[in-house]
């Protein structure tokens, strides 16, 4: 019997209506291990090359993986891939929450969607049976009221949500999927993918408990994590203060995005630290299934201009980032606003709070007049008018609406007049909150990434680097090939190899399907070697380091084989022209900027510790030998 897995696969036609279960083998299950590489399995077979990303030949893939439901933490997680919107490419996502280890207790591991329904529709998998719905009395409605109408409709609270907002039905490129309101599948336009197939969500509830090959060494790993977390000042700092525990020192290092990148520190950091969170708005912790971490916030706001309703959690560092110092934004309350709008309408808090910014900048520069701005004064620093920006974004209204709710690569070309100059994107997606200016190795991997520049598709530089290194990460980096710390600023074949192989731990660990923040190769709860344990004793099978890390490289050998067969290349993996300006301010990094030819050698580096072509395609050798001899025939000639 499969331990870990179902072995089931839902395949939903929804041109036809149809719904077909798949049993794929156990060494489909172990070649893959779920997430995005078994996603890019079905995409490649199944989706024709040259597919319009909002067309029926689509393919949209939810992925669990093997550890998904096992009763530890960082194990809810869930893949969403398609065709990405946004740019023509590969699109990848991960969300937490209780959907993914639902879906997992309803009886599959995944479902593959194709199609578009004559009519909206949503899909429903209670206990095993799936069902397709009718979904027009959910259109337009916000994320909450859909949540509220459907669990009365089943007569459950208990049931999981997996939907697109109405941001979505607006055409919103940068558009998620949620669940539980405050999840996000973000980053790639999957709410986008999934609103143009007439799929208005996903609803997910069983009892099959997940079998477990040694449970005694799972409960073991279990026990770890609350003796570990306080012990550990990365988990601590991130159970007490959520991902806002690093707004002020990425601040102190001068890493913190400002005025849409153009300084790498916020005078006016402290009003909206996770510290100051925890002190004024936060109501509670929120948590993924069976999770001791505990680093979701949940904030409250009943009094004053801007309120917040706690269903829709609270804002990530990323969020106060973007909407924050990236605007010029020192207003807490109005940052937790603008987390709840978004979560209400389904859009990615990233893109679109940079989106903001950077249209800020446009305006400030002359580029667009209120003319372009819906007659909003858009200054750097005014709430007001990063508020109604982003109320335009989500209904696509008037010519700012409009503008922004095709993101700022598409804005830019729409305006001209040197917008370009303002942009932070890479494959058309907005930079996170993490600078590469400073944290070098994430200029490659922005560069590199199959779905544009993400912060969580590789570990960081400060991990290895001389005086921030602590010895546990290095205990741990030491299993991944990287023994020795490496200097602050460096771009060298070494810090290459380090971003290469943090890179293929991650594409791991968002296969098998695990949290970053709980599972990886440095300052987490579990490392490399608890990573192995724990695959080993949910499956039953004999993993090693290298299986998993073979796993990684499958993953992103299957990405830039779809990205090659789009016709996406080396020209694809450019950075803006603003990261190669010195940054301003007065911070530790100000006059810091990137240089072509640092990165441009990295690259090279980079595509040879792959087995990729110099032009960034995998070869057919590199493909075999991870026993992916059926792509081959994708490669371009």
């Amino acid at each position: 019997m499969p331990f870990g897995y179902n072995g089931k696969i839902l395949h939903v036609d929804l041109t036809k209506g149809t719904l077909t279960v798949e049993e794929p083998p156990e060494s489909f299950y172990r070649k893959y291990m779920g997430g995005s590489a078994m996603g890019l399995y079905y995409i490649l077979k199944e989706m024709p090359k040259g597919a319009d990303p909002l067309g029926p030949d689509n393919v949209l893939t939810l992925m669990c993986g093997v550890t998904t439901g096992a009763a530890i933490s960082g194990q809810s997680r869930i893949n969403a891939n398609a065709k990405s919107p946004i740019s023509g490419g590969i699109g990848d996502s991960q969300g937490g929450g209780y959907f993914p280890a639902e879906l997992k207790f309803a009886g599959f591991d995944g479902i593959v969607i194709k199609g578009k329904s004559p009519r909206p529709v949503y899909l429903s998998i209670i206990d095993g049976k799936p069902e397709l719905r009718d979904a027009a009395h959910l259109m337009g409605k916000i994320t909450g009221e859909v949540d509220s109408i459907l669990k009365k409709e089943w007569n459950d609270n208990k049931i999981e949500i997996l939907q697109h907002g109405p941001a979505a039905e607006h055409g919103v490129i940068f558009s998620s999927l949620l669940s539980m309101s405050n999840r996000n599948n973000g980053r790639t336009g999957m709410g986008l993918v999934m609103a143009s197939k007439n799929l208005k969500a996903v609803v997910v509830r069983g009892r099959k408990k997940v079998e477990l090959a040694d449970q005694k060494t799972v409960v073991g790993l279990n026990r770890i994590g609350p003796k570990e977390v306080p012990n550990n000042p990365d988990m601590d700092g991130l159970a007490k203060y959520g991902t806002a525990s690093v707004v002020l020192p990425q601040n102190t290092n001068g890493t913190l995005p400002a005025f849409n990148y153009n300084e790498g520190t916020f005078a006016d950091c402290e009003p909206i630290s996770g510290e100051k969170m925890a002190e004024t708005i936060l109501k509670d912790r929120e948590t993924c299934y069976a999770c001791v971490v505990r680093c979701k916030r949940v904030v409250e706001i009943k009094e004053g201009a801007y309120k917040a309703d706690p269903y829709y959690g609270g804002p990530e560092y990323e969020t106060i980032s973007t909407f924050g110092s990236y605007c010029g934004i020192s207003d807490l309350s109005a940052i937790a606003l603008a987390n709840q709008i978004c979560n209400e309408n389904g859009v990615d808090t990233i893109a679109c709070g940079a989106t903001i910014a950077f249209a800020m900048e446009c305006y400030e520069k002359g580029i667009i007049t209120k003319e372009q701005t819906n007659g909003i004064d858009l200054k750097f620093g005014n709430v007001e008018a990063m508020l109604a920006a982003l109320r335009a974004i989500v209904k696509a209204e008037g010519p700012l609406g409009k503008a922004l709710s095709q993101g700022s690569e598409r804005a830019a070309k729409m305006w001209g007049k040197g917008a370009d100059e303002c942009l932070i994107t890479v494959k058309g997606a907005e930079a996170p909150a993490h600078m590469p200016q400073a944290k070098r190795s994430l200029a490659l991997i922005y560069a590199v990434n199959p779905f544009g520049a993400d912060h969580q598709s590789s570990e960081h530089d400060w991990m290895i680097e001389e005086g921030m290194a602590s010895d546990l990460y290095m205990s741990r980096l030491s299993l991944l090939g990287m023994p020795n710390k490496l200097a602050p600023l460096s771009l060298d074949a070494a810090k290459v190899k380090y971003a290469w192989l943090t890179e293929v731990f991650y594409s791991m660990l968002d296969t098998v399907e695990l949290c970053q923040f709980v599972w990886g190769p440095g300052w987490t709860l579990y490392g490399p070697k608890e990573t192995v344990d724990f695959v080993k004793a949910v499956t039953g099978w004999d993993v090693t380091l290298d299986e998993l890390m073979a796993v990684g490289m499958r993953r992103l050998n299957l990405m830039r084989t779809f990205n090659a067969r789009e016709g996406l290349d080396r020209k694809a993996d450019k950075l803006p022209k603003k990261f190669f300006k010195a940054l301003g301010g007065t911070g530790p990094t100000a006059g810091i900027a990137l240089t072509h030819e640092e990165v441009d050698s990295a690259i090279d580096e980079y595509y040879k510790l792959a087995g990729w072509t110099p032009n960034g395609i995998p070869t057919k050798d590199s493909l075999k030998k991870l026993g992916l001899e059926w792509a081959v025939e994708l490669l371009p000639a």
